[in-house]
């Protein structure tokens, strides 16, 4: 898998954000068949996080959100060509490290996880913290990392 870019709004290309609109609406509202507002206000400060292949496309993103003690990671996804080979380990494994990074006072990592993932999550060390939801008509539940000290 190519490497992964972290980037500010501001420091994104235009061709790289068009890039991340494409993917993120291909997967979020069509393939999911989600009508929301998937393009909103916190891209605008939030770090995206994204591998392209050789054509430029994104095939595997993530952005991380600063919310004061905790970073939010969000609108995890693997473009549907590349899924089955390991890229949605390797992203959250390079999102996890991420935002211990750019955020290091932090105290926890939070995602709101589809619930069929929740295994998957867990893997990393997520804990649930909220029973089953429905968010946009898909199964969510709310996940946290809780970050040491040390």
């Amino acid at each position: 898998m190519p490497e992964f870019q972290q980037k500010s709004f501001e420091q994104l290309t235009p061709t790289e954000l068009f890039e991340i609109y494409r993917v993120r609406v291909a997967v979020f509202v069509v393939e999911q068949t989600c009508a929301y507002q998937e393009v909103d206000d916190l891209d605008l400060r939030a770090q995206h996080l994204f591998a392209q292949d050789a054509s430029g496309c994104v095939i595997a993103y993530a952005r991380l959100m600063d919310e004061g003690q905790q970073v939010r990671i969000g609108r995890v996804l693997v473009a549907p060509d590349h899924r089955g080979n390991g890229a949605g380990r390797q992203l959250v494994e390079t999102a996890l490290a991420a935002a211990k990074r750019t955020y290091p006072a932090a105290t926890a990592i939070v995602i709101q996880a589809q619930a069929y993932l929740q295994s998957f999550y867990a893997s990393f060390g997520f804990q649930p913290t909220s029973a089953v939801y429905l968010d946009t008509g898909i199964p969510h539940l709310d996940m946290v990392l809780p970050l040491s000290d040390s």
